[in-house]
């Protein structure tokens, strides 16, 4: 008669074959078949448990078909917080129960507008537009002044569309809609004849243009093409169009426009129809929106109107007549009024400064978006409490570097309601990467409403995988060396929850070793033995294809760590394979177990003790104190057949158990192969021994003896030997 040994060696030194020729039988495909076209349809768990075909395949999956007819049991199971030790899965002995819960995810995944790594990503691109900001317009400054002085010509400086623009945004002119052939007759035109081009415009922003520059009629210059004086003139007018925070080197661009425009302006209209100045008057005299340019304007032409309006103090800063003019002799200003105003200017402007700090505005989006569940919700404009901050799409728009001003908020709404992963979409419609990044920042479905992050593994996945991992790694210690590959342990899920975030492509992900390890880790996969193009050629296999590349690997973890992450097999994230109650990998690792108990089912049916032996084999890695032995019937049976023990031994306090059981077996040599392999030869022996079956050796007689030896006894000789 064949021995247990040699029976069990048949089956796992061709697993792979085995595993194969069972999945291949015709029920078990159909069944597995049925399980995997099936799960995705299922929401609840009453669903779930009301569909027998799958509620019994996943229970026999996970060791617990006994326990299927227990629906009230297995419910309260399924519906337990893993998270939460209290729980009612984690308050079982047997992990198998909370293994078999953590296999779904019934209470679904978090909906949220965005998740904390899309918000932080958004406020980091936020507050870092602002230096950005500065260092373009000191860039673009600095290019201008270094070439301007090169230009000889009104054609040279309009064939630089940097140089041109630059000028277009100093006088707040359209870089865009501006012809240049307008924009030509503007600056070659005599500004000291009323007929001129320029003149005949009637407006004192192109006059004022044309003014900033030294071209002759037929866009000649006879000496440098700008002044110090016009230099500084558009340079600070640049500045000052190009802000949108207020910052010392912004004041100071606005006291050198106001200071150089002001002594030229003849009457209140002139005045008026430049927004720099009038801003600058509003900053200087604190005037809010609510006093409309139309106020500041009679204000400066009636001492009446403005004392009636509360803005006697910016009536008398100027010497405009009722009319709006300026008398003989007299300027806009004189310069003790000028110095005043600019005195005023500068200490408002201090407090705009001090309250140009992103943090009150960051901290009220943090606050803001986190009760966020529609795009209404997201559009709704700041209560009284904060409505001197900016709004949260104002914020969001931009972090992408898009102006909110160009944007209305009926078209913000139409680009989040749409999939930026269909090509036809209205984002996708607008041609412009700087959308679609703002699309991808947030979670809204076509009806507007939040929906689940959309991530290169989902969150679920990701906490799983950190649970596995830190397992791995603090398995069998204790004491210092516990809490050192606790901290360890931490450290690394930091970085793989942080950066799991952040990884759009199947090639990113392989791109960081860390991650890959990480991920190799807690599948309980060695990385060293694992190169990078056996890696490549996984994660682009059709996982439905069986005869894909990873599908033909004798190993099934690789196919599961591949079906864990929401890639498409182009390595791009998909909505797809994410599923519903069961991630793709937790669908694979179902089939998986399910597969291999059937194996283990099928050899017990002619020996038990092979189906114990398969069964100690895959568990063995996993156990981490001898608790998790005598919490598993199958591997105390093993336990107790492998040392002969009495049946008596059940009977003896637990911790005493636990105690004979660490006496026996070192529980850290369990992960060595090839110290499982001894334990499963002595295993057996003794079975056969036991029960009749196979071949015993004379020296294994001699050693354990014929008689089963008492639990007390036993006890006594472990303590004896490990003293």
């Amino acid at each position: 008669m064949v021995s247990t040994y040699v029976s069990y060696l048949s089956v796992a030194r061709n697993l792979g074959a085995s595993l194969s020729s069972v999945a291949s039988q015709a029920t078990v495909a159909r069944d597995s078949s049925y399980y995997k076209e099936n799960i995705g349809k299922v929401t609840t768990v009453d669903e779930f448990m009301g569909d027998y075909k799958l509620y019994s395949y996943a229970m026999k999956a996970y060791g617990l078909e006994d326990m299927t007819y227990a629906k009230a049991f297995m419910k309260k199971v399924l519906e337990s917080d893993l998270s939460d030790s209290s729980s009612f899965a984690n308050s079982l002995s047997d992990g198998r129960y909370a293994e078999f819960a953590a296999a779904f995810k019934f209470s679904g995944e978090t909906e949220t507008a965005q998740s904390d790594a899309q918000r932080d990503s958004l406020l980091d691109a936020y507050e870092e537009s602002f230096d950005t900001e500065a260092d373009d317009i000191a860039d673009q400054t600095d290019y201008f002044e270094e070439n301007i002085s090169s230009i000889t010509s009104v054609d040279d400086l309009l064939s630089s569309s940097k140089l041109k623009n630059y000028v277009l945004t100093a006088f707040g002119l359209s870089t865009e809609y501006t012809s240049t052939s307008f924009l030509k007759s503007v600056l070659t035109s005599d500004l000291d004849d009323a007929d001129s081009f320029v003149n005949q415009l009637d407006d004192d922003v192109y006059v004022n243009l044309a003014k900033a520059f030294n071209f002759n009629e037929d866009g000649s210059t006879d000496g440098d093409v700008m002044s110090e004086d016009q230099l500084s003139l558009v340079t600070s007018a640049y500045a000052v169009a190009s802000a949108t925070i207020a910052s010392s080197e912004t004041g100071e661009a606005y006291d050198t426009y106001f200071a150089a425009q002001v002594g030229n302006i003849t009457s209140v209209d002139e005045l008026m129809s430049d927004d720099k100045l009038v801003s600058y008057l509003r900053t200087a005299y604190g005037l809010t929106d609510s006093e409309t340019d139309n106020f500041i304007s009679a204000a400066l032409k009636s001492a009446d109107v403005a004392d009636a309006i509360g803005l006697s103090e910016l009536h008398d800063a100027f010497n405009f007549d009722e009319d709006g003019a300026l008398a003989d002799g007299d300027t806009a200003q004189t310069s003790e009024q000028t110095a005043a105003t600019a005195a005023a200017f500068d200490e408002n402007y201090q407090l705009l400064i001090a309250n140009t700090d992103t943090e009150d505005a960051v901290d009220n989006y943090t606050t803001r978006i986190a009760s966020v569940t529609s795009i209404d919700d997201f559009l709704v404009s700041n209560d009284d409490d904060n409505d001197d901050l900016p709004e949260l799409w104002e914020m969001a728009l931009r972090a992408y570097d898009i102006d909110p001003d160009s944007v209305s908020r009926s078209e913000v709404r139409k680009i989040l309601e749409s999939d930026p992963s269909d090509s036809k979409s209205y984002v996708n419609s607008l041609d412009d990467d700087r959308f679609v990044a703002f699309r991808k920042a947030f979670n809204f479905d076509s009806n507007g409403d939040v929906t689940v992050p959309l991530q290169a593994m989902s969150e679920s996945v990701v906490d799983d995988y950190a649970a596995y991992y830190k397992q791995n790694k603090i398995r069998y210690l204790e004491g210092d060396e516990l809490t050192e590959a606790t901290d360890a342990a931490d450290e690394e899920i930091t970085y793989f929850r942080e950066q799991m975030a952040t990884i759009t492509t199947a090639s990113e992900f392989l791109a960081d070793d860390r991650l890959v390890s990480f991920a190799l880790e807690a599948k309980g996969l060695d990385p060293d033995d694992v190169t990078s193009d056996k890696l490549e050629k996984m994660f682009s296999s059709d996982l439905d294809d069986e005869d894909s590349y990873v599908n033909k690997l004798d190993d099934n973890r690789f196919a599961e760590l591949v079906g864990a992450f929401n890639f498409d097999q182009d390595g791009n994230i998909s909505a797809e394979p994410t599923g519903t109650v069961q991630q793709r990998g937790d669908v694979l690792e179902t089939i998986d177990a399910y597969v291999r108990l059937t194996l283990e089912d099928d050899q017990g049916n002619s020996n038990t003790g092979v189906r114990l032996a398969l069964y100690f084999e895959r568990k063995a890695p996993e156990i981490s104190n001898a608790y998790d032995i005598l919490g598993d019937s199958a591997l105390f049976e093993f336990f107790t057949t492998t040392f002969n023990l009495s049946s008596y031994v059940s009977n003896m306090d637990v911790d005493k158990q636990a105690e004979m059981i660490s006496n026996f077996i070192d529980i850290k040599d369990l992960s060595d192969p090839e110290k499982v392999d001894d334990l499963i030869k002595r295993f057996t022996a003794m079975y056969d021994m036991a029960n009749g079956t196979g071949t015993t050796s004379t020296a294994l007689s001699i050693l354990t003896g014929s008689a089963t030896i008492s639990a007390d006894t036993l006890l006594a000789m472990a303590q004896l030997k490990n003293g």
